[in-house]
């Protein structure tokens, strides 16, 4: 079975710092790019951050760049997202998902609240 399991989130003051994982099985992680999207109160969802097959290419909304890094570890079937400075508007359930769109495959979501 797919499997795609977020942790990380939490509540932060603005200026924070946190650091989200989402670890997959039951498809071939190496071979797949990955996307972190996201979805605030009352909007729709934003694409975030995405990450190519071979991971030296890296992608990033306008809104999140040069604060969040997207990383992955292979041999741990792993993606990550370092998110700093964290502002009240980066605030939502934030999702990783296989693809950089269409998504074949998403994880369940983790809340991430910034909040003074």
């Amino acid at each position: 079975e797919v499997q795609l399991v977020e942790s990380g989130g939490g509540l932060v003051q603005p200026g924070g710092s946190l650091r989200l994982s989402c670890t997959v099985s039951g498809f071939l992680f190496s071979n797949s790019a990955m996307s972190w999207v996201r979805q605030a109160p009352g909007k729709g969802l934003e694409w975030v951050s995405g990450i190519d097959i071979n991971g030296p290419t890296e992608e990033y909304a306008d809104s999140v760049r040069d604060r969040f890094t997207i990383s992955r570890d292979n041999a741990k079937n792993t993606v990550h997202l370092q998110m700093k400075s964290l502002k009240p508007n980066d605030t939502a359930v934030y999702y990783c998902a296989k693809g950089l769109g269409p998504y074949e495959y998403w994880g369940q979501g983790t809340q991430v609240t910034v909040s003074s």
